[in-house]
């Protein structure tokens, strides 16, 4: 794939104004099938670190960020879901993206493109503890938006600043922020923190039925219009009994320091 030339990329990342992304998704479909048991009883959404659900985590970064409206899709035990959210949100305004069987992330965001005003838009992954940094990423990718040369914006995550994580990486990233695909056999230096902005026009000619977002970046990348910006939080994803508890002992952490 030839891509534009450096100078004609750059020239599209002047200094300007930040995006004023108005509308978010978060992704709170999945059965939770690595939490085991407890995720077989409890949707990842309503998962508490730091006596804080994350749905109710990630709405309040969303706010924090100026998002006015959010779309969560539910399907595995979605009537827990639904209560919780009736019970207690206020702002921003809520609407409910509910699916049969999950559609996996690229099929539930395609499912919910009518409810997003076919905008450019947030979307985040609700398996994910914060550390109350989500608004501050949320401003990173608003800054770093140009719908003119991107098709998604991924915020990722130095693998040296992931102090919990074990992996080899997700992304290589270039001097303009260019993403690509690592290698099975390579080891590269940036994670997804689930995360991103994504264009509307990406879900242009979709896969049939359930597929994974993965599906839109690597379409993306082949064409040169995905790219990253990198988080300066604090990230942990919660996806494994393992995970959720590193990410409660941390939180818990947290609220210790702010008490002294």
């Amino acid at each position: 794939m030839i891509y534009e030339s450096t100078e004609v990329a750059l020239s599209n990342f002047a200094p300007r104004v930040s995006s004023q992304i108005k509308s978010g998704m978060i992704l709170a479909a999945g059965r939770g099938t690595r939490l085991g048991a407890l995720g077989r009883q409890t949707p990842k959404a309503l998962l508490e670190v730091g006596g804080e659900a994350l749905v109710d985590q990630a709405l309040a970064g969303l706010a924090a960020a100026d998002v006015k409206e959010v779309v969560i899709n539910a399907s595995h035990l979605k009537n827990q879901i639904e209560a919780h959210l009736k019970k207690t949100i206020k702002t921003p305004t809520v609407q409910l993206s509910l699916e049969e069987e999950p559609l996996e992330t690229g099929g539930g965001v395609l499912k919910a493109l009518p409810l997003l005003d076919r905008a450019p838009f947030f979307a985040i992954n609700v398996d994910t503890w914060w550390a109350r940094t989500l608004a501050s990423g949320l401003e990173a990718l608003k800054q770093a938006w140009r719908p003119e040369t991107m098709d998604a914006l991924l915020l990722v995550l130095p693998t040296v600043r992931a102090t919990e994580y074990v992996g080899r990486g997700d992304f290589m990233m270039d001097g303009i922020g260019r993403l690509a695909r690592k290698n099975e056999s390579e080891t590269v230096p940036f994670l997804f923190t689930g995360a991103q902005i994504l264009h509307p026009r990406a879900f242009e000619d979709p896969p049939d039925g359930a597929f994974s977002l993965n599906k839109i970046y690597d379409r993306a990348a082949s064409s040169g219009r995905l790219f990253g910006v990198s988080h300066s939080g604090r990230w942990q994803d919660v996806g494994t009994p393992a995970r959720l508890a590193q990410a409660r002992a941390m939180a818990d952490d947290y609220r210790q320091a702010s008490l002294l």
